[in-house]
């Protein structure tokens, strides 16, 4: 099976500017775009930097088929009975494309707030009382919860949406794989030892072969971010169509990009996206908004 392509546009750039690059990205015939869900991203402290679910609003309503996603929605600020009102209206605005990813999240996001350090296992826990409080509140009505990390008093979800957001699960490790296939539609990765090539593709092999043993149900899909931090999957039209065979090969159903930046994180030339739709995608000619 041919894996189908993403794209992830930062939200670093003015609407103006940015909006021009989502339509583009849809008429060139990518099948999902992304953005970052952070306060901060550590790899661009300094930039400009605009909210996610702003700009997923608005990406909604300039573009009709591609699916629109958060890569990934943590609860390092956000709690789970408040997001579920922006899940809905996304839901909504974008009749039924949005992909909701969810993860433990980052390190710089989780101190912002000033909340207390925790541990990685903390973390996890953390994470997975989130992702469980989150599906009961995008399933049910009058919601109570006390737990650990979070609480909330008959918590009032209507109007339930007559279909939920595809659920993207990140996991690396093995409990959150684990509740990736209780819980999601999808499993996303960006692999580990990003500072080595070879042992990032080992690492994609590993976690693959573990979501096997895991059996996850028909129709459950696999998306691999693959732009780790030892180099640029769109360096090159034949280096990313190499990636995408390789990914494939292991078992992956989509594989997720960056639009090019002019340096830093990224840096690529814009024209080989444009060869990359050329060569591996059907253009969806002008979508001219909604």
């Amino acid at each position: 099976m041919t894996p189908r392509i993403g794209l992830t546009i930062l939200p670093e750039l003015r609407w103006r500017e940015a909006e021009p690059r989502w339509r583009a990205a849809e008429d060139l015939g990518f099948d999902h775009l992304w953005t970052y869900d952070h306060l901060t991203w550590g790899g661009l402290p300094d930039s400009p930097w605009y909210g996610t679910v702003s700009t997923l609003t608005a990406a909604a309503l300039v573009t009709r088929y591609v699916g629109i996603g958060t890569f990934v929605a943590s609860p390092n600020f956000r709690h789970p009975a408040a997001f579920v009102r922006d899940v809905q209206a996304l839901q909504d605005m974008s009749d039924g494309r949005l992909l909701l990813g969810l993860g433990t999240g980052g390190d710089l996001d989780s101190r912002v707030l000033g909340g207390p350090e925790l541990s990685v296992r903390q973390r996890v826990d953390r994470f997975e009382e989130f992702a469980r409080l989150l599906d009961r509140l995008l399933r049910e009505d009058h919601v109570d919860h006390h737990g650990t990390y979070f609480a909330c008093r008959d918590a009032r979800t209507l109007p339930v949406a007559a279909t939920r957001p595809t659920v993207v699960m990140a996991a690396n490790g093995p409990r959150s794989q684990r509740l990736a296939v209780a819980l999601g539609d999808a499993w996303v990765t960006t692999g580990t030892h990003g500072d080595d090539r070879e042992a990032w593709w080992r690492s994609l092999a590993g976690l693959s072969a573990r979501m096997d043993d895991l059996d996850p149900p028909e129709g459950f899909r696999r998306y691999v971010h693959v732009d780790p931090t030892c180099g640029f999957s769109l360096s090159s039209a034949d280096h990313f169509e190499d990636v995408v065979g390789r990914v494939a090969a292991l078992g992956f159903t989509d594989v997720i990009t960056h639009w090019p930046r002019p340096d830093g994180p990224y840096a690529g030339d814009p024209a080989v996206l444009e060869e990359v739709a050329a060569r591996l995608l059907t253009p969806r000619g002008g979508s001219g908004g909604r």
